[in-house]
Formats: C-alpha cells, structure tokens, sequence
C-alpha cells in the first residue's frame, strides 16, 4: 500500500503528517510527503525516515514576507501550479492520497487525485472552514463581510464566493489543461461531503451539521523522544519552571518590542522565561541568568517541565500544551487562532488574551490567571480526557478505505 500525504502551509500544517506518516508505516504501508521545501520541515521527516518531495517555494520566506492581501490570487495561483507538478509525480502508483493545508494546495491535491483516478481524503486541522450555520466563516484578507451581515448561511453563501473569486481562476485554468472539468464551487470541491476533522473533541468538539457527515479523528500527534538541549536542561534544572513564550510560525514584525513585553511581564510574575525564537527570529535584549532563548526543540518534553506556555493560539501548539496539561495564555494573531484562544478560555485551562497586541500590563494580568493553582489542576484535568491514538485511528480508517477500494474521503 502506497499513501502520498499532500500539504503546503506553516508547521502545523506539517507536523499531524509526521504522527500519520509513522503510524501508516507500522501498518505496513509505504509513505511520501508533499510540503513546502523547508529545511524544518524536510529535517523533521527526515527524522522519522520519510521521503520529502519540495513543493512551490518556502513557506517560511513567504510568511515573513508579509505580502499584501491583493497578492493571495497569485500566490494561490503558484501553489495550484506546483501541486499539479509536484504532487502530479510523486503520486503515480499510489493507492490513496491525503490533501490538506491552505485550500488552494488542497484543491490542486485533490484535483491531481482525480485526474489520476486515486481514492482521496480532505483533512482539516481546524473545523472552521467547514461551513456550519451555527457559527461565522472566517473572513480572507482583504475580503471582510459586510458589518450588517448577521445570517450565517449567508455569510457562508459569501465565503463560497470570495473563495472562488480568490482561487477559482486559477484552479480551473490547471484542471482544463490538465483534461479535467472545471469546478464550479472550490471550498465544496475541497470539503466535500466526508471531511476528516483531526482534532480532539474535547478541545475542538464538533457540532453534527446537515450535509456534511464529518469524521473526527482527534489530533495526529507523534510521541516526541527527541531530548532537550543540554543548555536547556540545565536552565530548567536551575531554580523553578519558568513560562515559555513562543509564536510558531509566526512573523510577528515587532518581534523585539513582543519579545521585550513578555519579559517583561514574565518578570512580573516572578518566573523565568525560556523564549521561542520561532519564524519571527524573537530576541533577547541585554544579559541575566533569568532567561534563555531557544531554536527548534521538542514542545511536548518542554512544556511539561514549565509553569505555563504563552503562545499564537496555533492549533498544534494548543493541542500539545492541552495534552500535557501546562496552563496556557493564547495571544491570537489571526485566522483560526482567536478560535483556539476562546476554547482554552472556555475549558479553563488558561487565558484568552484580548487582541494580537500585548502589553506589559494586559500580558502579565493574563499570565496571572494562567499562573494560578485552580488553573493549574483545571489544566492536568482536562489532560486526561485527551486521546492520543488520533493518528493510528487515521490510520487504520485511511488503509480500510483504500483497501476496500471505496473512496476514502471526499473524492
């Protein structure tokens, strides 16, 4: 059995490949990796011994260009380009394809799928582009729904559009030169009616919606054995844990006021800072033994050794530090995350801070919270009911549906 997993996005939208990826190898099956051509993302594949084929261009450099929202066509348009090449070649002889990441990537993935007559599957790390009317689509950038718009079928019957607007053009141009039909509705193409959800349904529970019957998994994590930086040890083996304030993926423009604010307000708090460098390249200003600044290093070893994680709201940074049970304060920067933020506030296990933009006086408040006992147990209680097994459930359901020769997901 042959499985191509296809994304291109940030390292959330590669990191769940990582815990599939192994899991479809214990079961015997043969794996390769579609992404962008990070080295991050290359090396830690590499790590788990599973082949790599590079994908438009890097997504790092793309997201720390910042590009303005009139760009997203063309750059959609560049990565529909390359899922048609890329994924085109590496999928021949598969017996099952796995799209997920941005929605044009997922689209040009799922469209290489069928014109190569394989059986597919649509997957999503966050349920919120799954259109459900009891809740508001996301807005694009650039694209914001009219104010006086409160009907969320309708604000749905707008996403739909935007989203043809943004990648409809560009899709369709591959797939009529391809030999294949054009499609009418992108975000229906891509969710189709049997989505998979993988995420954990105490985190991220999902409401039963008419049209879409929705296969949750839970979240595809990888048991990480990789140790920590001897420097890092021996911070935290040094005195108390201290909060771990990190942003993922990303840019954070102001990276050294945000760096210098949450030192700040982590000082406040009377606890030591071990600070993520993430895509933001984060820094520190000035000396002290009080805080030390790290690269690429296993989140789940070092979030159970800190007081509490403060973070973008990145589903799989949510995800990890739920599943260890370290309180949390999400500070929201966009898309889905202000979602996540919510939920970790809603199940007590940390803060929601408001808007993207902390101080050192809103910070250090929500760190308060996070910081405090009840928080704290709320948090380790709340980590037991977290399933771990959501990449071999995949797993197992993704090899069924191929072996069946039914198709496995939307297509």
């Amino acid at each position: 059995m042959r499985v191509l997993l296809s994304t291109y996005g940030s390292r959330g939208d590669v990191e769940p490949l990582v815990g599939l990826a192994v899991r479809l190898r214990e079961a015997g099956a043969e794996v390769r990796v579609c992404a962008p051509p990070d080295e991050d993302f290359a090396r830690r594949l590499g790590d788990v011994g599973v082949p790599v084929v590079g994908v438009s261009e890097s997504a790092r450099v793309w997201t720390k260009a910042a590009p303005p929202a009139e760009a997203l066509p063309r750059r959609a348009a560049e990565v529909i380009a390359g899922q048609f090449e890329a994924v085109a070649s590496a999928a021949e002889g598969c017996d099952v394809l796995v799209a997920t990441g941005m929605m044009p990537a997922a689209a040009g993935a799922l469209s290489v799928a069928e014109l190569l007559g394989i059986p597919s599957v649509s997957v999503t790390f966050q349920q919120l582009t799954l259109p459900a009317p009891h809740r508001r689509p996301l807005a694009y950038p650039g694209r914001p729904f009219p104010p006086d718009v409160t009907d969320n079928r309708v604000l749905w019957d707008l996403d739909a559009s935007n989203i043809d607007a943004l990648f409809g053009e560009a899709l369709n141009t591959n797939r009529v030169a391809a030999g294949l039909p054009r499609v009418d509705g992108v975000r229906d193409y891509v969710v189709g009616v049997r989505p998979w959800l993988a995420t954990d349904p105490v985190l991220d529970p999902w409401q039963e919606t008419p049209g879409l019957d929705v296969v949750q998994t839970g979240a595809w994590v990888l048991p990480d054995e990789r140790p920590l930086p001897a420097e890092l040890v021996a911070f935290l083996d040094a005195g108390e844990p201290p909060v771990h304030v990190g942003f993922g993926s990303m840019p954070m423009h102001a990276s050294t006021d945000v760096a210098q604010v949450a030192v700040e307000a982590v000082r406040a708090q009377g606890r030591r800072i071990v600070l993520g460098r993430g895509w933001a390249d984060l820094s520190l200003i000035g000396g002290g033994d009080d805080h030390i600044a790290v690269g690429e290093v296993n989140h789940q070893a070092l979030f159970r050794r800190v007081a509490a994680v403060v973070h973008h709201g990145g589903a799989g940074t949510t995800t990890t530090a739920t599943q260890v049970g370290v309180p949390q304060v999400v500070v929201p920067q966009l898309a889905d995350q202000p979602y996540w933020a919510g939920r970790v506030a809603d199940l007590g296990i940390g803060s929601a801070h408001d808007g993207p933009t902390p101080t050192v006086g809103s910070l250090s408040s929500a760190l308060a919270t996070a910081l405090a006992p009840e928080t704290r147990a709320r948090a380790a209680a709340v980590a037991a009911t977290i399933r771990t097994d959501g990449a071999a459930l995949a797993a197992r359901l993704l090899l069924d549906a191929a072996e069946g020769g039914a198709g496995a997901g939307s297509s």
